[in-house]
């Protein structure tokens, strides 16, 4: 069994939160994460587009950066990026040796009662390629939650916590505040904290828990003047803060909440400039903002020889979900076939509910994994939701499903679950779909 197979392998245990394993591991691993300064990014939605307009910067500004983000596309090699290019099978596969191999050491002395998880091999494996790999910098995205999540072992320079909604809520709570007290726990003393635009029962959570930690907060739209318009679904965004001036700038990544990422992101490289003298030129912020890519975050692909069109986006709560409604109202797109799966422990309704006014036909499928619901359940729930003429369809199969939508003229709309949307989209570029 290879590295990566034997990683995957543990998917199988689901998930276990909390520190006392990772501290462990790391500490048999010589402590690879106290070698490079970090920038630690939490929220319900946003914060893997933060984590990416971020490092981008700090690369443009001439940094060597590590970035960290889950879950990953296709690829789980997508997880762990150096300067912005996804790692090697073979550089993976070397750091989750290590990563075994003191696994593996310390369940034999009895200081590890079992393996660690999927998401603690990975993130410990993250943290071996930056160190071996000397990075200046690393950015990386919170897994769930923020408190007992795997990555909080770290003691960053800045951290952020880009939204707080409702998602994951078996393990974070049901309440915005008890959702924000989970993600308020990456808060650490001295360390600055920037938060986005946040409901005010959160804020007055994070801001007290920031307290008691002793993690100075900045609101990201404190001091900051902000204009921002849309253009053709793409916010077109000039910053004003104490320390800079960025834009005008068109910003790469898709829809008008994409304004409240960039934000949080050019507050978060401000504390990150003002902790460590490390300058990161407004004109480099400017440049990651308007160039940045980030696959399956309202991406549209088109067919060259077909002309067949497909959106797609891993909106996978209710907050993604009112983001894309929001996109296909300002840009006008209606008519469209959904194509979704919808984990059983997702709010449906939520979920898929903000989508079918833009929609005339839905094919329900079933992402391959136990924790889909079956496609029967979920139609029946989809048609309870839509209008009397929405014509719901059901093929378990995802690539059938894709190929039934695309025979249609309407474009297609492949959200839902990125557990769904990654494999799909992988398959779309293999047959030659490109970003449109």
């Amino acid at each position: 069994m290879t590295p990566v197979e034997r990683l995957f392998a543990l998917e199988h245990f689901g998930i276990k939160l909390g520190l006392a394993a990772m501290h462990t591991l790391l500490a048999e691993l010589g402590q690879p994460h106290r070698a490079w300064p970090s920038l630690h990014v939490a929220g319900t939605n946003g914060k893997g587009s933060v984590s990416v307009m971020t490092s981008a910067a700090l690369s443009r500004a001439g940094l060597r950066v590590g970035r960290y983000t889950s879950p990953h596309l296709f690829r789980v090699e997508e997880r762990i990026a150096l300067d912005g290019e996804a790692v090697s099978e073979a550089v993976l596969s070397a750091a989750l040796g290590r990563v075994f191999g003191a696994a593996d050491a310390l369940i034999a002395r009895g200081e590890l009662a079992e393996m660690p998880t999927f998401f603690e091999v990975s993130t410990a494996a993250a943290f071996v390629i930056f160190t071996g790999a000397h990075v200046d910098v690393a950015v990386v995205e919170v897994g769930l939650g923020g408190r007992l999540d795997a990555t909080n072992v770290i003691t960053p320079v800045a951290a952020a916590i880009t939204t707080i909604d409702f998602d994951h809520e078996r393990h974070l709570g049901t309440t915005l505040g008890a959702i924000a007290g989970e993600k308020a726990g990456i808060a650490k003393f001295g360390v600055p904290l920037v938060v986005g635009d946040v409901p005010d029962e959160a804020l007055h959570v994070i801001e007290g828990l920031a307290r008691q930690a002793g993690a100075p907060v900045t609101r990201a739209r404190h001091d900051a003047t902000v204009a921002d318009a849309l253009d053709e679904g793409h916010a077109r965004l000039t910053v004003k803060t104490p320390a800079g001036h960025y834009g005008p700038v068109r910003l790469g990544l898709a829809g008008a909440h994409q304004a409240g990422n960039a934000l949080v992101a050019i507050r978060l490289l401000e504390a990150f400039a003002a902790v460590t003298g490390v300058r990161v030129p407004a004109e480099a912020v400017s440049g990651a903002l308007a160039d940045v890519r980030w696959p399956a975050r309202l991406e549209w692909l088109r067919h060259p020889a077909s002309g067949a069109r497909v959106l797609v986006d891993a909106a996978h709560n209710p907050a993604g979900a009112r983001a894309l409604a929001d996109y296909l109202a300002t840009t006008g797109t209606s008519g469209l076939t959904l194509v979704t799966s919808v984990m059983a422990d997702k709010n449906v309704a939520g979920v898929v509910g903000p989508l079918l006014p833009f929609v005339d036909r839905v094919v329900v499928t079933a992402a391959v994994l136990p924790r889909a619901t079956d496609p029967a359940v979920l139609a029946a729930q989809v048609t309870a939701l839509g209008p009397a003429h929405l014509a719901v369809e059901i093929e378990a199969d995802p690539a059938r499903a894709v190929a039934r939508a695309l025979a249609l003229p309407a474009p297609v709309l492949l959200t839902g679950s990125i557990y769904l949307v990654g494999p799909l989209r992988a398959s779309l570029v293999a047959s030659g779909f490109e970003g449109a």
